[in-house]
């Protein structure tokens, strides 16, 4: 029998829908500590983005 949750107390309708989002995102939590792929730093992320927006920003500016 599926019990129906309450919108107050959760995002998911039923119990089992939340049973299985918390073993999906587990599983992500659980690869990603586990993975080995190159980890890049907050500031060279962001370093990043703001270098793409100030060449569209440019690109803009001669159109």
């Amino acid at each position: 029998m599926t019990k129906n949750l309450s919108p107050l107390v959760s995002e998911f309708e039923t119990q089992e829908q939340a049973e299985s989002y918390d073993r999906w995102y587990r599983e992500k939590v659980d690869a990603a500590m586990h993975s080995t792929h190159a980890v890049s730093s907050h500031d060279d992320v962001i370093g990043g983005a703001r270098k793409i927006i100030d060449e569209i920003k440019a690109k803009r500016k001669l159109a």
